[in-house]
């Protein structure tokens, strides 16, 4: 028994230090999203960004393709950053729960 509870807390230490190895590059990621608006049959791109309970959008101009695609790339990436850590989460208190003997449940 003790070295199925060994397991499981390597395996928490695990979890936890991806974790925030997750957090620490979802941080390192620029804030804000890209956002196109058509005034006059010409597109303009801001970029919307949170201030506390605000939306702020910054003015970006006509911006370049490959510009764009890096603002796609980053919207992506933090939304697997984002899922990563959520399912984590669920591991790590799963796992929590294995190692002090309470009732356990699917991951699922």
């Amino acid at each position: 028994m003790k070295v199925l509870k060994g397991i499981l807390e390597e395996e928490l230490q695990n979890s936890i230090r991806m974790k925030s190895q997750y957090e620490k590059a979802l941080n390192e990621l620029p804030k804000g999203s890209l956002v196109e608006k058509t005034i006059k049959n010409h597109k303009y791109y801001y970029l919307a960004v949170r201030e506390r309970h605000k939306v702020k959008f910054i003015y970006k101009g006509k911006i370049s393709e490959e510009e764009k695609r890096r603002y796609i790339e980053t919207k992506k990436m933090r939304a697997k950053y984002r899922k990563l850590i959520f399912q984590l989460n669920k591991q790590i208190a799963f796992l929590e729960k294995a190692i002090n003997g309470k009732a356990i449940r699917s991951l699922s």
